[in-house]
């Protein structure tokens, strides 16, 4: 697709921020691209709300779209999706024929055009970015043309011009700026309402459950925004406890269900589903790898009840390999709309991929770790991200520390806890396969105490559970 289009400039002169003066650029078609326009509005109409929650979180405007007939559909678009969502083309033919607009932006003819424009959403945030990139460099434009004419028409007065010059340039980039800065009323607020909860359930559990006794009475659940980090040496367990916790979360002993979504970059979706009906069912996986289970058993039956448990659980894994960290946010953004998801957990940090491989490695594990801490606060829930150890540990012949963290120290610095699975000290060395009895290192916790506890491992089912002497 073309950078910029050569179609001429719109024919009336534009009030709302739309195409600037021919002044401004001096006889200069100004930058923008007509196709990338349509393609957006055409991803806005496929999906019907998804897309057009994307420009509104990017906090795109209709004055970013150069034509004003586009203008006017984006803007319409907006509006009825404000109203009641999804969004289809029938209703938007409607509606701008009672606002009297729809022969103003082409008639039906130019939005069956629009729509068909594009089969797919799949580049629907490219298309985002360059619009506003577009729309941006046309203000731009615009600001600095108006700087060079003030700068000869000069009179004196140098730091209130540099200061006008300062916030005319602030107006153009703001809005690719999250609003952060707050009063104190919100947050206040939202504190008071932890604490009242605290107060009423004197000691229950505040966040996601993680099934494990001891570690939630450690840490109260997984709370919101929350970055958890598992670390262990490879075959310690850390995909069969993270596993757990996500089945805990989906199908809770007790309370609503939390909805989860489970990256595996290691795993397949198939494997890992083989893991959880064996783990729930209780059924001895090598046996049945072997063939040496019955074929109409009681262990069939098992599996059949949890697989139905399973199918209907609000449980989803992505098994893509190869994510970027910018494409792992974006798959879980997406899904964050339609589900409301309680809980995320990437299997594991280091098999995220890196965008550019000539990073050093220690730059592109810190890149990681700050996206992924960015997610949990982006979409208000804990993420369990699973890690590797390096071989200090084994080598010194002692528990695992944080500094074993692998590859960075923005990890530990990120987390706001850090667990630590690690063979018991009196296991056999011979094999780097995980024990009968594992424990459990709460190695940091900003908002809680740290400790040492003990989980028991079931290696026939790949299942933790509460230890029990």
């Amino acid at each position: 697709m073309a950078e910029t289009s050569t179609v001429p400039p719109p024919s009336r002169p534009q009030t709302n921020g739309g195409a600037p003066a021919a002044s401004a650029f001096a006889g200069r078609t100004p930058p923008h691209s007509v196709e990338a326009e349509e393609y957006l509005l055409s991803c806005c109409l496929l999906d019907g709300g998804d897309t057009i929650a994307r420009c509104l979180e990017a906090k795109l405007s209709p004055a970013a779209f150069y034509r004003p007939a586009n203008q006017v559909i984006f803007e319409k678009l907006c509006e009825l999706y404000q109203k009641n969502p999804p969004v289809a083309i029938e209703t938007l033919i409607e509606e701008l024929r009672t606002t009297k607009q729809l022969e103003a932006v082409g008639g039906v003819p130019y939005l069956m055009q629009v729509s068909a424009r594009i089969p797919t959403t799949a580049q629907a945030v490219y298309f985002i970015e360059k619009v506003r990139e577009l729309y941006l460099l046309r203000e731009l434009i615009k600001v600095t043309t108006s700087t060079v004419e003030q700068c000869f028409n000069y009179q004196g007065g140098l730091e209130e011009f540099i200061d006008r010059v300062e916030q005319d340039v602030f107006r153009v980039t703001q809005d690719r700026i999250s609003d952060a800065a707050q009063t104190m009323k919100g947050p206040t607020l939202e504190a008071m309402t932890v604490i009242n909860k605290l107060l009423d359930k004197k000691g229950e559990l505040t966040g996601v459950a993680s099934g494990f006794k001891d570690l939630d009475e450690l840490t109260f659940g997984f709370q919101k925004q929350e970055m958890i980090v598992l670390a262990a040496r490879p075959s310690m367990g850390k995909t069969s406890l993270a596993l757990n916790i996500a089945e805990a979360a989906a199908l809770p002993k007790k309370g609503p269900p939390v909805p989860t979504l489970v990256f595996s970059l290691e795993m397949s979706a198939a494997q890992l589903a083989l893991r959880m009906l064996c783990s729930r069912a209780r059924v001895n996986i090598k046996l049945l790898r072997d063939g040496l289970l019955p074929k109409n058993g009681p262990e069939k039956q098992q599996l059949v009840g949890v697989a139905d448990e399973l199918s209907k659980a609000p449980l989803f894994i992505d098994d893509s390999s190869h994510l970027t960290i910018m494409e792992l946010r974006a798959k879980a953004r997406r899904l964050y709309t339609r589900y409301k998801l309680g809980l995320i957990v990437v299997d594991y940090l280091q098999l995220i991929s890196s965008p550019d491989a000539q990073t050093p490695r220690e730059q592109q594990v810190a890149e990681m770790s700050r996206g992924l801490k960015a997610m949990a606060k982006e979409l208000d829930l804990p993420v369990l991200v699973l890690s590797q150890l390096n071989r200090s540990s084994e080598k010194e012949n002692r528990a695992p520390r944080l500094s074993d963290l692998r590859e960075s120290g923005s990890i530990e610095q990120d987390a706001d806890v850090v667990l630590m699975l690690a063979r018991p000290r009196d296991a056999d060395e011979r094999f780097q396969t995980a024990a009968d009895a594992a424990d459990l290192i709460v190695a940091k916790q900003r908002n809680g105490p740290v400790g040492e506890l003990k989980l028991t491992f079931l290696k026939d089912i790949t299942r933790f559970e509460n230890y029990a002497q």
